[in-house]
């Protein structure tokens, strides 16, 4: 898994390559500057402490400060971010800490939506691998600046048996049981189904959590009173804003939704820079 700083260093070098033609032949190294990074619209901020570690990275000298933190909520024209240094390292770091800013603070604002429609509810809300690619970490992250809940991180740190390891596997029951012999006591299990016979199977098989995947609510009603206590039951498949509430309002424990990463729309924020004479 890719740390922050590789992240960061990836993006600057994708966008920098061999030089920044432009900045480098139009502003002289020692010119320095102030940058404002604004916001076009209201918005939950994320990323802003790698939004400075870009400029940093740039400019090490870099000055930079925020009147907020991650998790605030900014109306239109509020100064996100303000920095000081080099003319240099603010133009060519500009696009960069946009990119990182707007990506994750878009995550954040989508997933409060969600949230407050859940507003009063005990339904935990929770994210899934449906990331961008090397961005995991940030976009799960931003997940719970918006104030949800992260699934399994990887393949590494949960089980999660889907349709097409029972079908390997020539049913729930025998993964299950491969499972139970193989992993650590300490380590939950979880199923997918889609039906309520395979709902059944993984109760008899003792699961620890029933996944009900894209289910309709009669459906999800049914398979909730038949697990009962017997597992926590978690919802996924077509989970929408106007779904949400009737989803929740069925008494499954969990709702996982992608969209609330591979939907997220970016957050438009700007930068205004001035040079110092």
């Amino acid at each position: 898994m890719h740390t922050t700083s590789q992240l960061i260093d990836m993006a600057l070098a994708e966008d920098i390559g061999p030089g920044d033609i432009t900045t480098d032949h139009l502003i002289d190294p020692e010119m320095e500057g102030n940058g404002q990074i604004v916001a076009k619209e209201p918005a939950v901020l994320a990323g802003l402490q790698i939004a400075r570690e870009v400029f940093q990275k740039l400019d090490p000298s870099v000055r930079v400060a925020s009147e907020f933190k991650d998790g605030d909520h900014v109306s239109v024209g509020a100064v996100v971010l303000s920095v000081q240094g080099t003319l240099r390292g603010l133009l060519t770091g500009e696009r960069t800490a946009l990119n990182f800013l707007q990506r994750l603070s878009g995550i954040a604002t989508h997933v409060r939506t969600y949230v407050e429609a859940l507003a009063g509810s005990s339904v935990r809300l929770v994210d899934t691998r449906k990331t961008t690619p090397g961005w995991r970490v940030l976009e799960k992250y931003a997940v719970r600046v918006g104030g949800g809940r992260n699934h399994r991180m990887a393949l590494y740190d949960g089980v999660l048996i889907k349709d097409n390891h029972i079908a390997a596997c020539g049913g729930i029951h025998k993964a299950v049981e491969r499972l139970r012999n193989e992993t650590s006591h300490l380590v939950k299990i979880e199923v997918e189904t889609s039906s309520l016979d395979q709902v059944k199977e993984a109760i008899n098989a003792g699961a620890d959590i029933i996944m009900l995947d894209n289910m309709d609510i009669p459906m999800i009603e049914r398979a909730v009173e038949m697990i009962g206590d017997k597992a926590l039951v978690e919802v996924s498949g077509n989970v929408t804003l106007k779904t949400l509430r009737a989803l929740a309002d069925t008494g499954v424990d969990i709702i996982s939704a992608g969209a609330l990463t591979h939907s997220a729309p970016n957050v438009d924020l700007s930068m205004r820079i001035e040079g110092q004479k």
